[in-house]
């Protein structure tokens, strides 16, 4: 428990056997409940989490470690019959996490890649009730760029330029950051099914909680690069966040410039997004018919740019609304 608020932390696994164990041991004491989440491992990984089952204990691990140490909350073992996703994990964490009665929910990677020493600093804007999100943030400057492996910085901060715009947080840093955490307020005001269940779903849930008008907060610390290699297939991955950030930002403006706002904004932001379809529509036929007149494409164009100004103008106009704020901790 921490200040007043109980703790659930969401892992999600997969073939992790080597870390899950030392991240499970490495929990500090204000967490109350673990949902490790074995998202259909092919190593040890579900053999590793239900060890720490309580109820497979010959004895009940202590509250308060007595010899100096930390103490093994309660760890529910969750397992899916078929490989899903980390998004589908998470989910499966949530979801269980909320039924739990956590007032709070922490998700941190098995991997060992997280300061789990930190999860107090991640824990205090929301027990301030400054925010209902928070997350880790590795990037406070340009050192902490330098110490992240290249590839991943340019990755890094390619998807937070276009995170910033597909979720509306224009200050926000680092997003692929899984260290998070998030109040339970938060997470019933959300559609936990719609997020995508595999690449993306950080970004996905970023775009909802801007839609719903959820305050979050970027904490600075530290990260820990481990030796391992990625294993994650780059064109997959590229195609699946790129379809999941575009879908994300259409549904965000949809929800705050459709559903959310006065009459005479849905009508502008309607004609934006009408405009938008129109002029690439007609653009594309006319730059794959020879046959159709030059005129056509022009119109199409000039429908295009139209739909363009009308969507910036609304960008400028959030840009500086009384919208949902990034803190920094």
């Amino acid at each position: 428990m921490y200040a007043g608020l109980t703790v659930g932390v969401v892992i999600p696994a997969y073939n992790e056997v080597a870390h899950i164990g030392d991240v499970i041991e490495s929990l500090p004491p204000l967490v109350d409940t673990v949902y490790a989440v074995d998202d259909c491992s092919t190593d040890g990984t579900w053999d590793v989490i239900q060890s720490y089952v309580a109820a497979e204990r010959p004895e009940p691990v202590p509250a308060t470690p007595t010899d100096g140490g930390r103490s093994i909350p309660a760890v529910v073992a969750i397992q899916h019959e078929q490989n899903r996703g980390a998004g589908a994990a998470v989910k499966t964490g949530y979801e269980h996490a909320l039924r739990g009665g956590s007032d709070v929910v922490v998700t941190i990677d098995a991997d060992g890649q997280m300061d789990t020493d930190s999860m107090d600093r991640l824990l205090d804007p929301i027990a301030r009730g400054d925010a209902d999100f928070a997350k880790g943030n590795r990037l406070t400057d340009a050192e902490s760029y330098a110490e992240m492996p290249r590839f991943r910085a340019f990755g890094n901060w390619l998807l937070t330029a276009l995170t910033k715009w597909s979720s509306g947080y224009w200050s926000i840093r680092d997003p692929q950051n899984g260290y998070t955490a998030i109040s339970a307020g938060a997470l019933q005001t959300i559609d936990i099914d719609a997020i995508p269940d595999r690449w993306g779903y950080l970004n996905d849930l970023l775009a909802r909680l801007n839609a719903a008008d959820i305050c979050i907060a970027d904490v600075s610390m530290p990260a820990q690069y481990g030796q391992e290699e990625s294993t994650i297939d780059l064109d997959t991955y590229v195609v699946q966040t790129s379809w999941t950030l575009l879908r994300a930002f259409c549904w965000r403006l949809y929800r705050r410039y459709v559903c959310n706002v006065d009459r005479g904004t849905r009508v502008a932001s309607l004609a934006g997004i009408a405009t938008l379809c129109g002029g690439l529509a007609l653009t594309t036929a006319g730059l794959l018919a020879e046959t159709l007149p030059p005129a056509f494409v022009q119109r199409g164009l000039l429908t295009l740019v139209g739909a363009t100004v009308l969507l910036g103008a609304t960008a400028v106009t959030e840009w500086r609304d009384a919208g949902p704020r990034v803190i920094s901790e």
